[in-house]
């Protein structure tokens, strides 16, 4: 099992910034991809953006140029950068892992709890 906890959410007016992080525990073997996926009210779950163990990134046309995405130095921890935030922005933020982990290397996909970001306009 990987257990995944998000920080960084909150309440921004339009044109600000936040950060969001994630760290990832557990009997981490290796990892595919981390990231970060939203859901907004009355709307399906759909990726932000994601960064390959090899760090390639992967972005929402939506949030291209405004948000980035980054690994830690430790090895299981990601971040979302979000700058210039616009009230479309509003939604839960869920952190994303996809590896191997456990005894067995069972490949896994893991969800954090989600972390809600408000901006007001």
């Amino acid at each position: 099992q990987v257990q995944l906890v998000e920080t960084g959410g909150g309440l921004v007016q339009a044109g600000g910034s936040l950060r969001l992080s994630c760290a990832a525990s557990g009997i981490i073997v290796s990892i595919n991809t981390m990231g970060w996926y939203r859901q907004a009210p009355g709307k399906q779950r759909e990726l932000v953006a994601a960064i390959t163990s090899r760090g390639s990134t992967n972005y929402a046309d939506s949030v291209k140029g405004r948000f980035t995405v980054s690994r830690g130095s430790a090895m299981a921890t990601v971040y979302l950068q979000m700058n210039s935030l616009k009230p479309e922005d509003t939604a839960v933020y869920y952190c994303n892992f996809q590896g191997q982990s456990g005894l067995s290397h069972n490949m896994g996909d893991y969800w954090g709890q989600g972390t809600q970001v408000t901006v007001s306009s």
